[in-house]
């Protein structure tokens, strides 16, 4: 069935650059358009904590894409340092020791955590080579279920694979997926790719959005613009945004075959275009 959203602005901006203050920069460009920013590795290890307070202090949300993997003991005392800066998602491996100890560190603190269950990178050889017996379908739905019994409030996955990891995990657990790209808009180095309103069609929450935003001419109307094109589809209620007055965005109607309540038919998967593995992922840089 397809989702209906109302949430205000489903998207995530990935931001993957160098330094603080090319961060800071973006966001001021990007504006009203968006209040929900991903801070990756790399701007972690050039900022630390600091720039996660920062980007609270404006009244942003953040979205720590660390993925914590370590012994449990580790992860759950590093999780409750996390917790305590506020961000509002953070990624830990999708082991059940992990994400244990990771939901017994961040408490009753408002931090939510996103299991990462196989890397997009890797396929059937690479998990033999790790020593895993299953297919990255096999070891993904796996994943999930634990994740759901560890109580893990959510699963960064593959946009081809969100219909799937959504009948697994139920309607509560929530979805965060990379790889997202607007019809026409280039690939990169993403090998498994959906558009945003596909994404959204299929069940996702939230979508990480990284160079078709962070490397236009200007960031804020390409944020606008996806948006646009999802609220036209029908999965998403733009009036809440509009309603907001947030960016002064204009949204078509959308087409009468896309109204709430209506059944995608089964054979209009994401996935129809994109045959091959099922990996769900990690590997959120965008």
């Amino acid at each position: 069935m397809k989702q209906i959203h109302s949430d205000a602005r489903p998207l995530i901006i990935a931001l993957d650059v160098e330094t603080p203050e090319q961060a800071l920069s973006l966001v001021d460009r990007i504006g009203p358009a968006a209040d929900f920013y991903k801070v990756g590795m790399e701007l972690y290890a050039a900022g630390g904590p600091e720039i996660v307070r920062q980007l609270l202090g404006r009244g942003l949300r953040v979205f720590l894409d660390i993925k914590l993997y370590d012994i449990g003991e580790t992860v759950k005392r590093a999780t409750r340092q996390i917790a305590r800066l506020g961000v509002h998602f953070l990624t830990v491996h999708g082991s059940r020791s992990i994400m244990e100890a990771a939901v017994e560190g961040r408490a009753d603190s408002g931090t939510q955590l996103l299991a990462v269950t196989v890397l997009t990178s890797l396929d059937r050889d690479d998990l033999a080579d790790l020593g895993y017996p299953a297919s990255p379908a096999e070891l993904v739905a796996l994943r999930v279920e634990k994740a759901v019994e560890s109580k893990i409030d959510g699963i960064v996955c593959s946009p081809l694979e969100v219909a799937e990891v959504r009948r697994i995990g139920g309607p509560g657990l929530k979805l965060v997926i990379p790889g997202v790209r607007s019809a026409g808009a280039a690939a990169g180095d993403q090998k498994r790719v959906a558009t945003p309103a596909e994404a959204m069609a299929a069940g996702a929450d939230y979508l990480v959005i990284g160079r078709q935003v962070t490397r236009a001419e200007d960031p804020r109307r390409a944020c606008e613009e996806i948006l646009s094109e999802i609220g036209r589809s029908g999965v998403w209620n733009a009036d809440s945004l509009v309603s907001q007055r947030l960016s002064g965005i204009e949204f078509d109607e959308p087409q009468r075959g896309n109204q709430a309540g209506e059944s995608r038919r089964d054979d209009q998967k994401p996935s129809d275009r994109n045959e091959g593995r099922f990996i769900s992922g990690g590997d959120t840089p965008d």
